[in-house]
């Protein structure tokens, strides 16, 4: 009897130090949401995208209307200009009051805001959502540098191409069959310009497949080991540029253009990061409902995108309530709609409704180490970038 006793006083003590845990927890997080109040915040994500921007104008009126919290979105060609003004602030002790509140990052710009200790934290774990993403996806590294929750996940980036099934029925389903094709084809293919993201990619892709995915694209890049590893790739892009849309002299400024371009009929293959994107340019009338995306045999290269907030915000309570929105059930299923973005999501399944339940993914290729985007881009625009 006194062992049973004992017993149910350790389980009574349990519960209660847990019940206190999140009563303590639940606290915090309503003095986080009464500091929200009336904020504003100013989120750096990438403006490219009409669908994008319009569910980050849904977000915000629903921040406005629930929590008092104004986000305004400040759209970026590339988020690197948001680290460079991070770094400058840094460097002129703004340690308060910053003009960033929120970046929509990954990557390279990830590891360099880390490592030039530019973002607010750990903070990610304490976010009520936290308890809906589906921790089976590879949240805790970003392009292999550990998140240490400095930054939220928010979806999930696939490198994908469209087509369009009227006019081209078997597309390359590699890099080498893609070279055969625009020889066959000259004037039909492109790739948008580094350093745009896309453009970035799109060379990674290639490399991870002309090295066949070499185990030193998973270290920190060396002089020594990119130039014995990238040769390959620079004779590709040498050979594909002759036969290359505009004879690989002008290159489009990102995934809008090669959507556009696709849908004019000037090239045929368009390049993009969200396996879903397709089915959302159609239903806004960008695409022809006979386009189709497709990812390589081989997979596609995939990653997770993050939400993050800088150490130096003006708005810290803003920011944490506006992520916490976006990875709520409710914002992650509108966000994976087919018809509004197709983003996939980092929830669990189970949390998500509509067409946000079954979105579209492919094999995953992992992204190199971070420094190899750098030196990767920097050697593009020295070949390349005066075309």
């Amino acid at each position: 009897m006194k062992k049973l006793l004992s017993t149910i006083g350790i389980l009574a003590t349990t519960f209660a130090t847990s019940a206190y845990a999140d009563s303590s927890a639940s606290d915090e997080w309503q003095k986080i949401e009464q500091q929200a109040d009336g904020q504003t915040v100013y989120f750096h994500a990438w403006g490219g995208s009409q669908e994008i921007n319009r569910y980050i104008q849904w977000a915000g009126k629903e921040l406005k209307s629930r929590y008092n919290v104004t986000l305004n979105h400040v759209k970026v060609t590339d988020i690197s200009e948001t680290t460079t003004r991070l770094i400058a602030e840094k460097a002129a002790g703004k340690n308060s009051g910053g003009s960033v509140d929120m970046v929509w990052i990954n990557g390279e710009n990830f590891k360099s805001m880390k490592d030039n200790q530019l973002l607010f934290g750990p903070f990610v774990e304490g976010l009520p959502s936290w308890q809906y993403v589906d921790k089976s996806l590879p949240i805790d590294v970003d392009f292999s540098e550990p998140t240490e929750s400095l930054e939220a996940p928010w979806g999930v980036g696939q490198l994908v191409f469209i087509h369009d099934e009227k006019t081209l029925q078997n597309p390359p389903r590699s890099f080498a069959e893609m070279l055969s094709y625009a020889k066959a084809f000259p004037n039909r293919l492109t790739y948008p310009r580094p350093p745009e993201f896309h453009g970035t990619s799109f060379i990674k892709a290639l490399l991870i497949e002309l090295t066949n995915n070499n185990p030193a694209l998973q270290k920190p890049v060396t002089a020594e080991t990119f130039e014995q590893i990238t040769q390959p790739l620079w004779a590709y892009l040498d050979e594909f540029h002759k036969v290359a849309w505009r004879g690989g002299k002008q290159f489009p400024g990102g995934t809008a253009e090669t959507l556009q371009l696709l849908d004019d009929g000037q090239i045929d293959l368009a390049i993009t990061f969200n396996p879903n994107a397709v089915f959302s340019a159609q239903s806004s009338g960008n695409l022809a409902e006979s386009t189709k995306a497709y990812a390589m045999d081989a997979g596609a290269l995939s990653n997770i995108h993050f939400l993050a907030i800088p150490w130096n915000t003006n708005a810290s309570a803003g920011a944490q309530v506006a992520v916490n929105f976006l990875l709520s059930p409710e914002a992650q299923s509108r966000k994976g709609n087919l018809n509004i973005w197709g983003d996939p999501s980092v929830l669990s399944s189970q949390y998500l409704t509509g067409s946000a339940k079954n979105t579209q993914q492919f094999k995953s290729i992992a992204e190199p180490h971070p420094s190899w985007q750098t030196a990767l881009e920097k050697e593009w625009l020295k070949r390349y970038g005066n075309s």
